[in-house]
């Protein structure tokens, strides 16, 4: 993750928020980030002497002085709002303070200005009462899914792909693709998986490329994550809520991004995702985390991503079979078949339950359950609950 122009001081203050939490070596970081280490302690030692203002190229002018008045507060209400259209009295409070602007006034007072220069449509509603679930550690899931794509002014379609860890909503990734293939998207999470490391699972949505059919839900996407050791889940069909928070994350996208205006190509369209990201994840206060951003509840995985991933090995009661042509494999001569993404690859029987039945294992997921009374059928397990072993991409036997 080498420093790009036009997001720069969002990925200082990311590298330096994951490396003051103390969960990760700084060299490696550094490594993940694509700098060296000399630049790296070069941004720690500025942060700690001037904090976020510190890393920038020049110095900027402070928003607040001590002794404003009254109207230079609402002044820099106002202006904050300009930059952030959709954020409400409780996001702009929480980051004025962040700011660390003097007597910030309370929410309903900064909606009280807002509304005054007429830059809110009307009158706010009732809260909304939410039930929220949420994983209990940073890597555990992250949801990815497309978002529906938008014409671009040079004729093409940008296709905004985003990747989001359920448990502290950082945005690790949000990217402007050409296309909805299988090899754009493993394109893409090399690349995240080599900057935070691997979770230990993913949920996506259902249809290409995440799985053919809800009937066979792997594709070689999803085979190449399995063979990652990252477990794959799938929501239900035509239940958006499933993948609640990145469904939650698309709407503020389109408000705050998508709504200013056309873009140009594509990276035009990535520059803008960028500069959004960083404001998501280091700035915007996020309500359903106490007003704190996503960056201080995330830190990178510990499971680095394999360059080159080893032979699958299995355990010595298995019996391996190498799938076939249309995902088909025999066994005392008889044909079973699992998904064509498999072809090529080996896979393991267990004998389990009643004599004559044996699951199908590929590395650490169960593929379902054959009855050697019935021929060709694989019966797999229900879409969600696919059971997954948490192993490393080589460890495919308990």
């Amino acid at each position: 993750m080498p420093w790009k122009e036009v997001s720069t001081m969002s990925l200082r203050q990311e590298f330096v928020t994951l490396a003051r939490a103390g969960a990760v070596n700084v060299r490696e970081l550094c490594r993940r980030f694509g700098i060296s280490a000399k630049t790296g302690y070069k941004w720690l030692r500025r942060f700690r002497q001037g904090g976020t203002a510190a890393l920038a190229d020049q110095s900027r002018r402070p928003r607040h002085s001590p002794g404003q008045t009254p109207a230079a507060l609402e002044r820099a209400v106002l202006d904050l709002r300009q930059q952030h259209p959709a954020w409400g009295g409780r996001k702009l409070r929480a980051r004025l303070q962040a700011l660390g602007q003097a007597d910030v006034p309370a929410a309903s007072t900064i909606t009280a200005i807002l509304r005054r220069h007429g830059q809110l449509g009307g009158r706010a509603g009732q809260p909304r009462a939410f039930v929220r679930f949420e994983h209990p550690a940073p890597n555990d899931l992250w949801q990815m899914d497309f978002k529906g794509h938008f014409a671009l002014a040079d004729g093409r379609r940008c296709h905004p792909l985003t990747v989001l860890d359920d448990h502290s909503r950082f945005a690790l990734g949000l990217r402007a693709c050409v296309d909805e293939r299988g090899a754009t998207v493993q394109q893409e999470l090399t690349a995240l998986f080599r900057a935070y490391g691997l979770p230990w699972r993913m949920l996506m949505d259902n249809g290409s490329p995440w799985g053919d059919d809800p009937d066979n839900p792997y594709t070689p996407l999803t085979v190449w994550l399995l063979r990652l050791g990252v477990g794959v889940s799938h929501g239900r069909p035509y239940h958006p809520q499933t993948q609640g928070k990145d469904e939650r994350f698309h709407r503020t996208f389109k408000a705050e991004v998508l709504g200013r205006g056309p873009v140009a190509d594509l990276p035009a369209a990535q520059a803008r995702f960028d500069a959004w990201r960083g404001v998501y994840n280091l700035q915007r206060p996020h309500e359903a985390l106490g007003l704190q951003v996503p960056a201080s509840r995330y830190r990178p995985s510990p499971r680095p991503f394999p360059e080159a991933l080893p032979p699958l090995a299995y355990g010595p009661a298995d019996v391996v079979r190498r799938v076939q042509e249309g995902g088909w494999f025999s066994y005392r001569g008889q044909g079973y078949r699992v998904a064509a993404a498999f072809r090529g690859h080996p896979v393991a029987l267990r004998a389990n339950g009643p004599e004559g039945q044996w699951q199908v294992w590929f590395c650490h997921a169960c593929l379902g359950t054959i009855d050697l009374k019935e021929p060709g059928t694989v019966r797999r397990p229900r879409l969600n609950q696919i059971p997954v072993l948490p192993m490393s991409p080589n460890a495919c036997y308990p």
